[in-house]
């Protein structure tokens, strides 16, 4: 393939994400409440993963266009928050918690029972893209542990009794 070429794909592919207009126009109004329009650059990426999942490599520059900022801005922001998805995962996340307090009550035996039950590790997706199991780092549930979170339900003591009930509510 000529330079030329491999340089136009990529250019294509890297333009390729569009944002869906309720999108642009909920970033648009989100950055209109903030004197920097940075500051709304976790709720732009947040609407990104509502409507994808996750947040694309693509989207990164789209969501900088439209609040004016340079993409290693919104790049920064997107790297550093844990609930952040960069990468597909699947319907439903379950973060482990692993803080002090949850390690103390039983993470390890919690993470153990959700592999095997799920079929997979920390950082991996069940097959059926049902479940995508992940450490969080403190789900502010200190009192309960050990705790997890399902999309933004925290759950917590949890047992492994617990969890058939708890993974049935999310098909």
């Amino acid at each position: 393939m000529e330079p030329t070429q491999a340089s136009h794909q990529q250019t294509i592919a890297t333009d390729g994400f569009r944002l869906h207009p309720e999108d642009e126009a909920a970033i648009r109004e989100e950055a209109g409440h903030y004197e920097q329009p940075q500051a709304a650059c976790i709720e732009a990426l947040k609407t990104v993963q509502r409507r994808h999942g996750w947040v694309p490599d693509d989207a990164i520059p789209a969501i900088a266009r439209v609040l004016g900022v340079g993409p290693a801005s919104v790049e920064g922001v997107a790297t550093f928050y844990s609930l952040i998805f960069r990468q597909p995962v699947g319907r439903h996340v379950i973060l482990v918690c692993d803080s002090s307090s949850c390690f103390l009550t039983g993470y390890d035996a919690l993470r153990q029972v959700l592999s095997e039950r799920l079929g997979i590790g920390l950082g991996e997706t069940t097959a059926d893209d049902r479940f995508t199991l992940l450490p969080g780092c403190c789900l502010g549930a200190c009192d309960g542990g050990p705790a997890m979170m399902i999309g933004d339900d925290v759950y917590g003591p949890v047992t492994g009794e617990d969890l058939p009930g708890i993974l049935e509510a999310y098909p």
